[in-house]
């Protein structure tokens, strides 16, 4: 709708996550680094955990495009409480058969597939991503799996990837040898305020805009109201470009954005409350209180963080 008129290719800010919009940010540099070192260093257990919609899953696919060759991948996306038969879905998730109702017979050709590879030089990487569903029975029986050894390699790496809940459950005691498993790990926090001018700019850009298209208090109110999330982020920019669109604007104003805010909380689906988890609703959990250290909104850190502010009367 909107991408001709802001000289856009395609649309900067879909929730679906996508590598070629990665903005490497501080941390999310560091969690990238993290699940590199893991996954080069034959880490046995890798795990990485963020908030709903910090780019965790975007972290994994900009991974999976650059790993080398000589690394076979097996990714499980869809986890539940209950995983069931947790050989079988490992299996399929390196399209090997997994059809036998033996679970001797599935471990045994799990291990001469992990076994075959390393043969061939390649090591095995099986990634669980919203691994904060699965139950203590099932990570038990994954740090089982990864005791299948080559002399000093392990010949099953695993990185779990989650919501901070997935922190709270490595915490149980009947997971503690779990726990001592992981080599390699890191939280990822949401954008600092600083970053999200960055993150806003070097999507439009993605897209093909150079030029500024959000004003300094503009992309300080999407700091705030969004904490820093980069799915909040991109709903909230994308709804402001479809109201800057219809008001011809050339650029995005603070007005529009707070426009939209308003909008949301009177008209959307889920109004002023918080929206079921996983919504994409801007009520008021768009604007629940912001840690000042964070997102400084007083006068004066404001003109240091956006200096054209400081020409405002």
């Amino acid at each position: 709708m909107y991408e001709a008129y802001y000289e856009l290719t395609e649309k900067p800010f879909s929730i679906l996550p996508d590598p070629s919009y990665l903005y490497l940010g501080k941390r999310h540099a560091l969690a990238y680094t993290m699940l590199e070192y893991g996954v080069e260093n034959r880490a046995g257990f890798t795990v990485i955990t963020g908030d709903v919609g910090c780019g965790k899953t975007t972290l994994i696919r900009h991974l999976l495009n650059n790993l080398e060759q000589d690394v076979t991948v097996g990714l499980i996306s869809n986890t539940q409480n209950e995983i069931g038969e947790l050989l079988k879905w490992v299996l399929l998730s390196f399209d090997q058969p997994y059809q036998s109702a033996d679970k001797v017979e599935l471990f045994d050709q799990l291990q001469r597939f992990l076994i075959a590879e390393y043969a061939q030089g390649k090591r095995t990487v099986l990634i669980i991503d919203e691994a904060q569903n699965l139950a203590g029975g099932t990570l038990e029986e994954l740090r089982m799996l990864s005791n299948i050894n080559a002399d000093k390699d392990q010949l099953l790496q695993l990185v779990l990837v989650g919501q901070p809940q997935l922190k709270e459950l490595l915490r149980r005691p009947e997971l503690e040898q779990f726990v001592q498993r992981v080599s390699s790990d890191f939280h990822i926090p949401p954008f600092s305020a600083n970053e999200v001018a960055d993150y806003v700019n070097h999507r439009l850009a993605v897209a093909g805009r150079e030029a500024m298209l959000f004003d300094d208090e503009a992309m300080l109110r999407i700091a705030k109201v969004t904490g820093g999330t980069p799915r909040k982020i991109n709903i909230l920019c994308d709804t402001a470009l479809v109201y800057g669109f219809s008001a011809e604007a050339d650029v995005i104003p603070v007005e529009i954005i707070e426009e939209v805010l308003r909008d949301k909380a009177k008209y959307g689906v889920f109004g002023p409350a918080r929206g079921p988890a996983g919504s994409v609703g801007l009520g008021a959990e768009m604007d629940s209180p912001v840690r000042v250290a964070e997102f400084p909104c007083d006068a004066d850190a404001a003109r240091a963080l956006f200096p054209s502010l400081s020409k405002k009367k």
